[in-house]
């Protein structure tokens, strides 16, 4: 059985599409029905059925899954040993929530093809969780630890967060000293039906209610923030990125929350993504901990 028919069959079988597949495996989707087709033809077996929400694995399928996991685990070992222990190479695609992705992996992503040129680095920013089993992504950065699943987890650091509004709102409002001082101010946060994790529903701490301005993005929100929309809760790591935007209440109003590192399970047996995985985990703690002195120390 040729390798790129089953690269090609554990494409599709994670994406439950054919254009999915096509899109992650360069090709156009009919070029992947058609090698589909050929496996299916050479094994004298049906392996997908199609369903209104896309390609499902019949029995046969999913019994053939392991088996093809097992090649690509292979096929990537041999790759590891050709090539040695110098640079790493490949693809590396990280899931991630925006907050993260847009102000701590893209300085990570910039050291780690900066010390390996034959490294291409993809960020999906995505305010949801990441369904490593589909291989949406090679690994995943998550605020919570997964209950369920099959996933390797580890935890990266813990992050903090606070209370924080423009220079230029605060100074048209009176001081915020209490929080009582905070009724009347306009908050900003998430939409409430978006929230994808308990992690991230700051607005009790508060005392608020609503937010007059919400949105799924923290990027949205801190951007909001920034043009003196209102108040919000936000990282602090975001905050040096954000200039003119100030922490209040910080004595009140402290949250801390963490970040996790998911993994397929299978992948830990990989060298070169166990190594890439310690330098993203490595990357995210360097970067939290410089973000966040900059801000205790109003740098």
């Amino acid at each position: 059985m040729d390798w790129d028919d089953l690269r090609v069959f554990l494409a599709v079988a994670r994406a439950e599409s054919l254009s999915r597949a096509g899109r992650r495996l360069g090709m156009d989707a009919s070029t992947v029905g058609r090698r589909i087709a050929r496996l299916e033809t050479a094994l004298g077996r049906v392996l997908f059925a199609k369903t209104p929400q896309g390609y499902a694995a019949t029995p046969e399928g999913a019994a053939l899954i392991p088996h093809a996991e097992a090649a690509e685990a292979a096929a990537l070992a041999a790759n590891e040993v050709l090539a040695g222990q110098g640079g790493l190479t490949g693809q590396l695609r990280i899931g991630a929530p925006d907050g993260c992705a847009n102000y701590l992996l893209p300085q990570i992503a910039a050291r780690l093809i900066e010390d390996h040129p034959g490294l291409d680095v993809q960020i999906v920013a995505l305010p949801r969780v990441f369904n490593l089993s589909r291989r949406e992504a090679d690994m995943a950065i998550a605020v919570s630890r997964p209950q369920t699943g099959r996933a390797s987890v580890q935890k990266i650091a813990d992050y903090r967060l606070h209370l924080a509004g423009h220079g230029d709102y605060l100074d048209r409002h009176p001081p915020i000293r209490t929080l009582a001082d905070l009724q009347g101010h306009r908050m900003i946060g998430y939409i409430p039906d978006m929230i994808f994790d308990p992690e991230l529903d700051y607005l009790a701490e508060t005392g608020a209610d609503r937010a007059a301005l919400s949105s799924n993005s923290v990027s949205v929100q801190m951007q909001a923030i920034q043009a003196g929309a209102g108040l919000g809760i936000v990282h602090d790591f975001a905050i040096p990125f954000a200039p003119g935007v100030r922490r209040v209440l910080t004595d009140r109003i402290s949250l801390t929350r963490s970040f996790w590192l998911l993994r397929p399970a299978e992948d830990r047996r990989s060298d070169r993504l166990t190594r890439l995985a310690e330098a993203v985990a490595a990357g995210i703690r360097r970067e939290v901990q410089r973000l966040e002195g900059l801000v205790a120390t109003g740098t």
